[in-house]
């Protein structure tokens, strides 16, 4: 369902980032003017017209994005599997749950996720979903209904996560469903070359058939601690070598933050040059990853200051949330930066534009920031830093698409009489 125009908004008394209050005039789907708090509603100027929001107490932010998420696997909890928690049983349980899934439940649960993350301040949204022989479209088609419904509200992305094999005769049935996937509605071209038998082989085959499709790539890259998997220095090397001509995103790279220093800097190098973007996924990792070490047990994060030093685009993404690759993960692009600030050691304006920023760039879309002419993408939250943004998940919030105000959550907390330990709001007499 799409919706009208969205009407002209004046954000009053908004505290942007550096601090200051403003007020910020949004028309047509993008930010039209900024000015000092009270500036811009005098008689006859700008902002003459437009419906009022009070932002007091709220702090303005460019909204984040979700680059990298599965909604055909979220909110299907842990599913028993073996008792084990690693990457190899999730599979294992993800594999013998999807054979019964069906579109409307797939539909029904994605639905459910975006809601959560719009109300989180995510206006974008790119998922994984799988393509293959088990499934066939399912996947697909339950996402473009989603999309369908959710058309006005946010932007949702579709990556076709194609099964292997890929490569001859045995793959060929894998091939074709990838084709059809891109034809019934999906955006970007996926998949795990590095879980293949032969995974440059693998690499020729995704990027041809995304050549050939128009289309860019995001793909699960070296999500295992073992050092030898270097799937991501022969994708920059293929994408230099080919010119291919549309974006590239590696998602995960785990295996680049065991790697001796010398080859990461190096890969580092080649991804930049490359113009390859990273997704870290830090909740996701930090849960599967180095299960069989019982001591000095890795973060299995990428290595995100290599990367950042050699000027890539590195984004975080929520990844898998409440299925069997992460029983937790709260639909929150802040819950994703929190874990950068924590395990990547990010500081939180870095942390968010990883979320925000960069996240958008991976996904090819426009940068967001308060500016004039830049999109009204915009998350206003209660809080007075980035840093209590970030620490608290419950503040209150209000998330802007296009221009619109498209998700309000508010939060009320009570202590009845009596009980110890209830303090009064801050600015409040006790």
């Amino acid at each position: 369902m799409t919706l009208g125009p969205a009407p002209a908004l004046l954000l009053t008394n908004a505290r942007l980032p550096h601090g200051s209050p403003a007020d910020v005039l949004l028309r047509h789907g993008r930010i039209e003017a900024l000015g000092p708090a009270g500036g811009l509603e005098t008689a006859g100027g700008p902002a003459s017209g437009a419906e009022r929001i009070d932002l007091t107490g709220h702090l303005l932010l460019p909204a984040p994005a979700e680059p990298h998420c599965h909604f055909d696997k979220v909110l299907l909890g842990g599913l028993g599997g073996d008792g084990r928690a690693d990457l190899e049983s999730a599979v294992a349980a993800w594999y013998a749950a999807r054979s019964t899934a069906t579109r409307h439940e797939v539909r029904d649960r994605a639905l459910r996720a975006s809601s959560e993350l719009l109300a989180s301040g995510a206006t974008a949204i790119r998922t994984h979903v799988d393509v293959g022989v088990t499934t066939g479209l399912l996947m697909v088609e339950a996402l473009t209904e989603a999309r369908e419904l959710l058309a006005g509200r946010l932007e949702l992305q579709i990556v076709a996560f194609v099964d292997f094999p890929l490569r001859g005769r045995a793959g060929a049935d894998n091939r074709s469903l990838l084709a059809d996937a891109l034809g019934a509605g999906a955006d970007v071209v996926g998949g795990a070359p590095y879980r293949d038998d032969d995974p440059p082989a693998c690499l020729d085959i995704l990027m041809d058939m995304a050549a050939e499709a128009g289309r860019p790539m995001d793909l699960h890259t070296d999500e295992t601690l073992d050092p030898a998997s270097a799937t991501l220095a022969a994708l920059a090397e293929r994408v230099l070598v080919t010119g291919f001509p549309h974006r590239v995103t590696a998602s995960h790279c785990v295996s680049l933050g065991t790697q001796p220093r010398e080859l990461v800097e190096r890969t580092a190098a080649r991804v930049a040059e490359a113009g390859i973007s990273v997704v870290t996924c830090p909740g996701t990792n930090l849960y599967l990853q180095g299960r069989d070490r019982a001591l000095a047990v890795p973060r299995g994060l990428t290595a995100i200051a290599a990367l950042r030093a050699a000027r890539v685009t590195v984004a975080g993404g929520g990844d898998n949330a409440r299925d069997p690759f992460n029983p937790l993960g709260r639909f929150d692009p802040m819950e994703t930066a929190s874990l950068l600030v924590l395990a990547g050691h990010l500081s939180p304006r870095s942390a968010y534009g990883a979320v925000s920023d960069a996240a958008r760039t991976a996904m090819g879309l426009p940068r967001t920031r308060i500016a004039s002419g830049a999109p009204a993408e915009l998350l206003a939250v209660r809080a007075d830093t980035l840093a209590d943004a970030m620490a608290d998940g419950r503040a209150d919030r209000m998330v802007f698409h296009r221009g619109r105000l498209v998700c309000r959550t508010r939060h009320e907390r009570t202590f009845p009489a009596g009980i110890p330990g209830g303090h009064p709001a801050r600015g409040t007499a006790p």
